[in-house]
């Protein structure tokens, strides 16, 4: 007969997405909660342990730690996440023999009956489990001559010092310490976890031009643009994005406003990408050299600022792969080369790669070495352009194969999509993702998008980074609502989600649109705009506030800790995040009204925040630097135009013989 084998039932692990299809996210420095049913025919009690190791040649082993039971066979583990990579876990359970054998002697002791064959039973366990103890390391001879000792008093007879030294729970301990895991079960599949960066989960990002950064009428170039990282570090920001930074075709080039037929100064659309002078790996000659986008990377860098690059899968009919690879294109029947369609829009000046056609193989590994090409430059994020209107095979593949030689490198996807496309594309790869924050204007439309994201399933695999605006996207309330908009959805950016990101211009409130369209009137993405840095009404110092709170209060440096609560008020939005410990609170309220002052009761929730209703507290609002005792589950706010958000840490007081001493 063969031996025996486990019967113990796993099921249930989470966190895990698509039945483990693809990694669960989370970030470095945050442990990961596992959890898991495990049970098993019987009475037996259970051993379950939480296996993991990081992804890489040098991790081989498994490290595992216990897992804790919750209730109706639950269990729950965590692991660490030390370095920024992909991890695997599991989960394994075994029955604890000896234990289980003691708490049915207990029973059988406690019914008054004859146990000496138990006992018997009690010390063959003992004596496999110092077999298995004696070749167990520095610690295993000496317990497995306890275990052998415990043996000997069991096989005595049954007797109250034998049974005494076999209900010992120090004696269950040290037969536990070598449990026979011939008898464990394995869950059947080792789950995923990727572990974000830092800046992959906390992140400012600011939108700029290079070529917009020249004189008044001249073609910035990149030693202009290292003009406006000192600019760009004042507000706070930590990433600066750059359109495509590629030689631009001439074919169809687009005109200002869009306009079809080009003057012989415009400078066209930076998305049109390629020309005489190269593609994707090549730099636009009016910007400079790749020595000067270097030069313009270390600059940053110098500040503690990345730089973003846009990518773009797209070319001009110029584009050089036209000629050299007529197969990744898409043609018509009459041997035409089809350019981009969105109906009703329609991009003259740009060709789609057909992904899916004959030549498939050769051009996903030409697009793989243009990420490479910008990583060996020094680039380490990466905005990537319209990623829905590609295959997302294409997607998983590509960002696996640049994960697997630089997991630090941050992909932000550009998918105002169909929800489901979204997160399928956050599932595959994209550390960070746009969101349909741009358009939920309404209290309960904010709280209930904003829940899905941070709090429902897409939490564990989506990082929504919020833009108010955008170079294509000038949205009704910021058209319409003026100053007091800027300032309302740059505070609820910065501070419902841990990354946000603006387009220049939003710090002056820019806000001529086209008539009639969520865009803007002589746009930036066909033209050079030229701006001050200074204007009256500008927000520039709300924005360096908001950039110099997050970085601060360490609440909003995470994602999924977002908690909406009760404002009488509907035009009110009030939430907090803080960290696991409380040692560090943030209270927003926001008005949604960009024309009237606002007030409101809010509702604190007292029992989260660990404040007993009778304690008085002080707060301090951030925004405007000041100072108030509060007492009770409920405060009072006036969010005016001028200021129309509030922000508040908990400074939690405790009395001494000096005095009152408060603490953060």
């Amino acid at each position: 007969m063969a031996g025996r084998i486990g019967s113990t039932v796993i099921e249930n692990v989470q966190p895990q997405i698509d039945c483990g299809r693809h990694p669960v996210k989370s970030a470095v420095g945050e442990p990961v909660r596992v959890t898991a049913d495990v049970f098993k025919e019987g009475h037996d009690e259970l051993v379950v342990v939480l296996r993991w190791r990081q992804l890489t040649p040098s991790q081989t082993e498994m490290r595992e730690v216990a897992m804790r039971p919750l209730g109706n066979d639950a269990w729950e583990g965590r692991f660490p996440l030390f370095d920024n990579g992909l991890y695997a876990y599991t989960v394994e359970a075994w029955p604890d023999l000896f234990r289980s054998w003691a708490g049915e002697l207990k029973r059988k002791v406690d019914a008054g009956r004859e146990v000496h064959s138990e006992l018997l039973e009690g010390a063959a366990l003992l004596a496999a489990a110092a077999e298995r103890a004696a070749g167990a390391g520095a610690a295993g001879p000496a317990d497995a001559a306890r275990l052998r000792e415990a043996e000997k008093q069991l096989r005595a007879g049954q007797s109250t010092a034998a049974i005494a030294v076999a209900l010992d729970p120090r004696l269950a301990d040290t037969a536990g310490r070598h449990p026979d895991r011939s008898l464990a079960v394995r869950h059947s599949q080792e789950l995923r976890v990727f572990a974000e960066s830092k800046r992959a989960v906390f992140s400012a990002w600011y939108e700029l031009f290079p070529r917009s950064t020249g004189a008044a009428g001249r073609h910035g170039t990149f030693r202009d643009a290292e003009g406006m990282i000192p600019y760009v570090e004042e507000l706070g920001f930590d990433i600066i994005y750059l359109p495509p930074i590629h030689p631009i075709g001439r074919t169809a080039r687009k005109g200002k406003n869009n306009s079809l037929k080009a003057a012989a100064d415009d400078v066209g659309s930076p998305w049109a990408i390629g020309g005489p002078e190269g593609g994707h790996k090549s730099i636009h000659p009016q910007l400079g050299t790749m020595d000067d986008f270097k030069r313009f990377l270390a600059a940053a860098r110098e500040k503690d600022i990345e730089v973003a690059l846009d990518i773009a899968f797209q070319c001009s009919p110029d584009h050089p792969y036209v000629k050299e690879h007529p197969e990744w294109f898409n043609r018509r029947p009459d041997g035409t080369i089809k350019t981009a369609e969105n109906p009703p829009k329609r991009y003259e000046d740009i060709v789609n790669f057909d992904f899916l056609g004959p030549g498939r193989e050769s051009l996903w590994a030409e697009l793989r070495s243009v990420f490479l090409h910008w990583i060996d430059a020094g680039v380490r994020v990466f905005r990537v352009d319209n990623p829905h209107t590609k295959p997302v095979p294409f997607w998983e593949w590509v960002i696996g194969e640049v994960h697997a030689r630089h997991p630090d490198v941050i992909f932000l996807s550009e998918a105002f999509t169909r929800p489901k496309m979204m997160k399928a594309l956050a599932k595959v790869g994209f550390n960070q993702s746009y969101t349909y924050f741009t358009w939920r204007n309404f209290k309960h439309e904010l709280e209930d998008y904003l829940k899905e994201l941070t709090q429902g399933p897409a939490a564990d695999f989506m990082i929504g980074n919020l833009w108010p605006n955008t170079p294509d996207i000038l949205p009704e309330h910021l058209q319409q609502g003026g100053r007091p908009a800027f300032l309302q959805r740059s505070a609820m950016a910065a501070t419902l989600s841990s990354s946000w990101g603006i387009y220049s211009g939003f710090e002056f409130c820019e806000n001529k649109p086209v008539a009639g369209k969520e865009e803007y009137l002589d746009s930036e993405k066909y033209q050079l705009v030229h701006r001050e840095r200074e204007k009256p009404g500008d927000i520039r110092d709300w924005i360096a506030k908001l950039n110099r709170i997050r970085k601060e209060n360490p609440a909003l440096q995470s994602y999924r800790n977002l908690r909406f609560h009760p404002a009488d008020n509907d035009r009110v939005l009030f939430y907090s995040k803080a960290t696991p410990d409380l040692s560090n609170v943030v209270l927003c309220a926001v008005s949604l009204d960009s024309y009237a002052t606002q007030e409101s009761i809010l509702h604190l929730p007292l029992a989260e925040l660990g404040i007993d209703p009778e304690e008085t507290y002080q707060v301090h609002e951030m925004l405007g630097d000041e100072r108030a005792l509060w007492q009770g589950p409920t405060a009072q706010v006036r969010l005016t135009l001028e200021k129309p958000a509030a922000m508040w840490t908990l400074l939690r007081y405790r009395r001494s013989e000096q005095g009152f001493d408060y603490y953060f």
